[in-house]
């Protein structure tokens, strides 16, 4: 039997054939992995037009409709996550590409959404510099304790959120366009009656939400503007739920004390953006999901979807 073909994208720790078995699909699967991002379309079809399975780490190559079509050959699309907004799902079903996910660990983007607050209270980067270029206590930390906390989506992410702010002694509160009070009691959090009045009584903001045509720019300069000066703004969800020059204006002219994102509209981000070089932004790769257990999950069940879709009743379709 000849062997398909599956190329694994982005696999920038070159991990994901060591964080599952794929022993038990390697007689019918030729697999071949790229460490490195391909911007270019025409590079990317070079590299895979020859594939029937593609394996992709969550958003970091969009599969819009311009790729589709110049891969003939492609009947299975795998992405890491139960979600992929950068996938064209009517394109792939027009060509008979069967699409499916993958569930994860859960914990990792909540964990890395404390240590970016705690990085910013603490002004962490700051003083580990300082201490590398000789100088000794060179900042005054923000303090947690009876600060408030406002989280932006209370689903499962800022759920967590919520209860590590409690764990913290803060007071929370909670938005969004859908909550309720019932389900912001269910959590122990007070519900703010507004966006508005959320962010001018932050201390500290944290965006926990899907994006959406609803959610896409619902964080504005003037969201930006009626927070406090000594605020923070911390967002590991997705960029373009933040309008991205005006919080680059918030950190340059002060109306914030700073901000921390693991997210961009362009990833990997270009190196001559503002993003590298605000002193005031602390700044991750887009690692919220990039944890040992996450990525034993991910590529666990990738396998359990090929497997899957060779038995002919593929899994944890998405399309």
């Amino acid at each position: 039997m000849m062997k398909l073909r599956c190329a694994i994208l982005d696999d920038y720790q070159q991990v994901a054939l060591t964080s599952a078995d794929w022993s038990q699909i390697l007689d019918k699967v030729e697999v071949t992995r790229i460490d490195r991002h391909i911007d270019s379309v025409d590079e990317l079809v070079e590299q895979i037009a020859d594939c029937e399975i593609v394996v992709i780490m969550r958003e970091r190559t969009p599969f819009r409709a311009e790729l589709l079509s110049k891969l003939p050959k492609l009947k299975l699309l795998i992405t890491t996550g139960m979600r992929n907004a950068s996938i064209d799902m009517a394109a792939a079903a027009s060509q008979g590409i069967i699409v499916c996910g993958t569930g994860g660990a859960g914990n990792a983007t909540a964990e890395l959404t404390w240590a970016l607050l705690l990085g910013l209270a603490r002004n962490i980067v700051t003083e580990h510099n300082a201490i590398r270029s000789g100088q000794w206590q060179s900042t005054i930390g923000a303090d947690l304790y009876g600060k408030t906390l406002g989280v932006i989506g209370l689903g499962n992410l800022g759920t967590k959120i919520a209860k590590f702010g409690h764990a913290f002694g803060m007071d929370v509160m909670a938005w969004s366009q859908n909550l309720t009070k019932e389900r912001a009691d269910e959590v122990g959090v007070r519900l703010a009656s507004s966006k508005e009045e959320l962010m001018a009584n932050s201390d500290f903001v944290s965006i926990h939400l899907v994006l959406s045509d609803r959610t896409r720019g619902l964080i504005r300069a003037e969201d930006l503007k009626r927070m406090r000066p000594s605020a923070y703004l911390i967002n590991t969800s997705r960029a373009p739920i933040v309008d991205q020059a005006a919080l680059a204006e918030a950190l340059q002219g002060g109306w914030i004390a700073g901000a921390a994102v693991d997210v961009f509209e362009v990833e990997p981000l270009p190196k001559d953006d503002i993003y590298r070089s605000l002193p005031n932004l602390l700044t991750t790769p887009h690692i919220g999901y990039v944890g040992k257990a996450n990525y034993e999950a991910f590529y666990k069940q990738v396998v359990e979807d090929i497997e899957a879709y060779f038995s002919g009743t593929p899994i944890r379709r998405l399309n």
